[in-house]
């Protein structure tokens, strides 16, 4: 009988025995009940929940000390190499085929086994309460996003306040030490003050070695930068991302509002500003059992923040590095151009997103960062002075290799250069396209390359009209007076008197002309 039925039937017993026969007996007599019935009727309006009996397992019991030994010795194992209940089913079926019993049963057994022994993946979360200014969770995640036609995979930095809900997300292509510190530094601009204790996972940027309990070795420059900042660091516990669930939520919230579609940018800077809007844009929202949006809560929020110091962290990492043979320094795996001579010292500046090199108090070379190993990064500028003595070597050269690469080095750069060597031969002529290069180093390449398309649209290939159009509008032009319509005389600037010719006509008398020698001379 379904439990409605059953509550109804309950209802007319009661009503019965009050109004009606009024003895146990007599009322499971009209209904057709059982005395027990009619007993439970009148103890409670409710009936009684049915029991469920306790089934024997006649199957599991040839199978449970199979179970209960793979069960003990996954206990030594590294915990994402443990047997699931399905493996074990799929253990069972071939090696004891024998044993027919269902996936089900194996599955309910694993659960109960596992609780027993406190092994539950389901735990109980205790809801936290967050003061203004006191807490913010950070972490890292992945996104795939359209950068330039290109979809590639980035890492995204994200901080969230437990208190106001206002996060800061900001993307980088790779999740370096020096990024985690600029992205710190930057969210805390984007708050406008900084939070008393950070909490992270044991990330390699923070967290040098994880010891017993929750002390952590931390690295040395994440220790002078959390001094410069005033605020204290507190670490997870090793695959416990629930202790930070607030950062792990937002993660999800933006990545399915702002990360889909697959969001598309022409640089990264273009998407990180596309992210920053996302962010404003969350302000709007009202989270939980909150009475103000996120937005509001952030402005009072702001006041409880500890206030940013004079002067922000230096990000950099600097090293002193020797120019090689070929122009370049090392850095870390990989090499990158610069213009001095071989043998300087020069002192390296390591960034999230780019490498500066230094000579003498002044840069001498900035390169984007290359995160891949042994590459070198050149730049074809940096090799001009050689090549205008060694201009065979230009044709083959790498920089003008990774120029092509980039789209630097046009179809046009390569009309005109075929058409200095068919003047001037391959060696001046490539002396030639040198030194408008150089033009192009002092003057800016846009404006090159738009000379070198006007002297190609002109039909001229020579580089004295190149340098003229380059530098045209350098050279000083003289410019008449504006002269006004009342200082302007007709008889001075628009009439002329006729010329006279009567002087002319000296010339016909005879007497004035005489040879002398091979020519004529005029008679005085």
């Amino acid at each position: 009988m379904a439990r409605r039925n059953k509550v109804e039937l309950f209802e007319e017993i009661r009503r019965e025995y009050e109004f009606g026969v009024g003895t146990i007996a007599g009322v499971a007599q009209k209904f057709g009940v059982h005395r027990r019935t009619v007993r439970q009727a009148l103890h409670s309006a409710l009936p009684p929940p049915r029991k469920v009996p306790q089934r024997k397992c006649p199957k599991l019991a040839g199978v449970r000390a199979f179970i209960d030994g793979i069960l003990q010795a996954d206990q030594q194992a590294p915990r994402k190499q443990r047997h699931t209940a399905h493996r074990i089913y799929l253990r069972l079926r071939a090696e004891m085929p024998e044993q027919a019993i269902a996936e089900r049963s194996v599955r309910r057994y694993v659960q109960h086994w596992r609780a027993q022994r406190g092994e539950s993946r389901s735990a109980v979360c205790i809801p936290q309460a967050y003061e203004f200014g006191v807490e913010a969770q950070v972490d890292w995640y992945e996104a795939v996003v359209e950068i330039d036609g290109i979809r590639q995979t980035v890492q995204v930095f994200a901080l969230r306040s437990m208190a106001s809900g206002a996060a800061f997300h900001r993307a980088y292509l790779r999740a370096t030490q020096q990024a985690f510190l600029e992205a710190h530094q930057l969210a805390f601009h984007y708050f406008g003050g900084v939070f008393r204790r950070l909490r992270y996972d044991n990330l390699k940027s923070a967290v040098k070695k994880i010891l017993r309990g929750h002390r952590r070795e931390e690295t040395e420059r994440f220790i002078a930068f959390r001094s410069h900042w005033q605020f204290e660091s507190s670490f997870c516990n090793p695959a416990a991302g629930h202790e930070k669930g607030g950062v792990e939520g937002e993660i999800g919230y933006f990545r399915r509002n702002h990360l889909v579609p697959v969001p598309q940018a022409k640089s990264l800077a273009e998407l990180n500003e596309q992210l920053l809007q996302g962010c404003r844009a969350d302000w709007a929202r009202v989270l939980g059992e909150r009475k103000q949006n996120v937005g509001a809560l952030l402005q009072t929020e702001r006041a409880h923040l500890l206030p940013l110091p004079a002067e922000d962290f230096e990000l950099a990492e600097e090293h002193f590095c020797r120019v090689d043979g070929k122009g370049c320094v090392q850095v870390r795996t990989n090499w990158y151009s610069t213009s001095l001579r071989p043998g300087v010292q020069a002192r390296v500046r390591v960034l999230p997103a780019s490498v500066e090199i230094h000579h003498q108090g002044r840069l001498v070379a900035r390169h984007p960062r290359c995160y891949e190993r042994h590459q070198q990064v050149l730049e074809l500028e940096h090799y001009l002075d050689v090549l205008e003595h060694k201009p065979g070597a230009f044709a083959g050269s790498r920089p003008l290799q990774q120029w092509r690469a980039a789209g630097r080095w046009t179809a046009t750069y390569d009309r005109f250069w075929g058409g200095l060597q068919q003047r001037y031969g391959a060696q001046a002529g490539t002396r030639l396209m040198i030194e408008l290069l150089q033009l192009g180093r002092q003057h800016g390449y846009a404006r090159l390359t738009q000379a070198l398309e006007q002297a190609t649209a002109l039909g001229a290939t020579d580089a004295a009209a190149v340098r003229y159009l380059l530098t045209a509008s350098e050279l000083p032009q003289e410019i008449a007076p504006l002269l006004a319509l009342e200082e302007v005389k007709r008889n001075e600037f628009y009439a002329r008197p006729l010329p006279q010719l009567s002087s002319y006509d000296e010339l016909l008398e005879p007497g004035l002309w005489r040879a002398a020698g091979a020519g004529l001379e005029v008679a005085q």
